[in-house]
């Protein structure tokens, strides 16, 4: 009899449990939400960037992979390297998987948290308290002995909605993490294009000072055969002299800046410094003649640090509801079942060792010291913050493509102006030299022809390098390199 009657009291106790899980589906089922769903904020979005209407097709440069934008290959192979050994980008694939296991934790939220418990007890009692007199009357001992194996389930119903906005919370966290891991890409691919531009820029720069370094050298020669001759006065000498020290000058500050930017790269490419490989001059680099932008509304789904901008502002927004929930009523069910019994010898005798536990509770704060109105109210100024750089980001990437392509137009005209003016002064030069040779000319406008030739092809590489900047800049800025 006392084995059916514990049986019947299990029951009892598996039948309260069922009827506790149909009344909690029940109250799910009609659960409200807190928060309101995300919904992009008002944006002001030109129809096309600047006044360039023939960019303003659909089509963009940044819809191609890298390796197909960037053609050299000595230039794809330090990129390469770059994506698979920088530090920075590995740092943020790191934050990837750290957000990607918040997720994961975020699907469990759902579920009743489960302990499992194990204890034993000995309560020594006094022999001259009551509850010792009547310890050792009943048990014949002066000693308590409770050994207990209880499972131990709690379980918080989502009638606002909290453990969705968690989970919308979390999953949006990961993207943003992912997205930003993108955006340092982008902007690698960038660093490192850029780096190897001003690398090659710096050696064309030394090949035309050492040549111009020769022509000085001849200037200074046939300078002191004319003095020799008593035609120019040793004045003439010594400002051929300080044309060419100049000149000579320039190679190890040229030298030096070399050096320097290999090892930038090789802080990009995460590898120990030293030379970097190299065949081509500035001049073999070409990009393909269209430089499609696309429309501007398309920066949205085309720039990761926008997206990720996007990201923040929707994990914002679902903690807006995480803490307006936290202010209303909470249901917790708590439930307890195991063995237990003051031997050890029939701990595990079953069912008479079996018992159950289930508890209700609905907890509503009161007075809190408004802790949780503050939290609500911080959340949602969190959240206009983040609507407000939302829109920065927005708008910087406007003007970031806008700048590029005014920057390509112009570095187109100065290139053609500054070659222009190159292949002029490289003529008076030599036109100067005669007319030296044949006394028509004085050694000052010499001196002048050949700085000004100088600096000059020096100018015309770095317009042609600013150029392959604008190019890569306006390919990152449309969101371009992450592919």
């Amino acid at each position: 009899m006392g084995c059916l009657k514990a049986r019947r009291d299990w029951m009892n106790t598996t039948d309260f449990f069922r009827y506790l899980f149909y009344f909690s589906l029940t109250l799910f089922s009609v659960s409200c939400i807190t928060g309101k769903n995300y919904h992009r904020p008002s944006l002001a979005l030109p129809g096309s960037f600047g006044e360039q209407k023939s960019y303003s097709d659909t089509n963009s440069i940044a819809d191609l992979s890298w390796k197909d934008f960037i053609a050299d290959p000595e230039l794809q192979q330090l990129i390469d390297s770059g994506i698979n050994r920088n530090y920075d980008l590995q740092l943020a694939l790191q934050r990837i998987g750290i957000a990607y296991e918040q997720v994961k934790q975020a699907k469990f939220l759902w579920y009743p948290q489960v302990d499992l418990q194990l204890s034993g007890q000995v309560d020594r009692l006094s022999e001259n308290s009551l509850n010792g007199i009547s310890t050792n009357s009943f048990l014949g001992k002066s000693y308590v002995e409770d050994y207990l194996s209880q499972l131990n389930l709690s379980w918080e119903i989502d009638i606002w909605g909290k453990i969705s906005r968690q989970k919308e919370s979390a999953l949006a966290l990961y993207l943003q993490s992912y997205e930003a891991a993108e955006a340092v890409q982008t902007q690698l691919v960038s660093d490192i294009a850029q780096g190897f531009f001003n690398l090659l820029m710096l050696d064309q720069q030394l090949r035309v000072t050492k040549e111009n370094l020769d022509l000085n050298e001849h200037f200074v020669q046939m300078t002191r055969l004319l003095y020799d001759a008593g035609e120019v006065t040793y004045l003439a000498v010594q400002q051929a002299e300080s044309q060419k020290q100049s000149t000579s000058l320039l190679i190890p500050q040229l030298e030096q800046n070399i050096s320097i930017q290999e090892n930038a790269l090789h802080v990009l490419t995460g590898s120990l410094p030293g030379p970097v490989m190299r065949q081509d001059s500035l001049n073999d680099l070409h990009f393909q003649d269209t430089l499609s932008a696309g429309l501007p509304v398309a920066l949205l789904s085309r720039r990761p640090d926008v997206r990720s901008s996007e990201m923040a502002l929707v994990s914002a927004n679902a903690q807006v509801g995480i803490n307006q929930a936290n202010m209303y009523p909470a249901i917790n069910i708590t439930a307890g079942a195991g063995l237990e019994s003051f031997k050890a010898s029939n701990w595990f005798n079953i069912p008479n060792s079996l018992f159950g536990i289930a508890t209700g509770t609905i907890i509503q704060p009161l007075f809190r010291r408004r802790e949780l109105k503050t939290q609500y109210e911080t959340a949602k100024l969190q959240r206009e913050e983040a609507v407000i750089q939302f829109r920065q980001s927005v708008l910087t990437a406007v003007s970031e493509v806008n700048n590029a392509l005014v920057q390509i137009d112009k570095l187109k005209e100065q290139e053609t102006l500054a070659t222009a003016q190159t292949d002029t002064l490289k003529a008076a030069v030599s036109n100067a030299q005669y007319l030296f040779q044949a006394d028509m000319a004085n050694y000052l406008e010499v001196v002048t022809a050949q700085q000004n030739a100088l600096q000059a092809q020096l100018n015309l590489a770095s317009i042609r390098r600013q150029k392959l900047d604008a190019i890569i800049e306006l390919y990152r800025a449309l969101g371009g390199g992450w592919r």
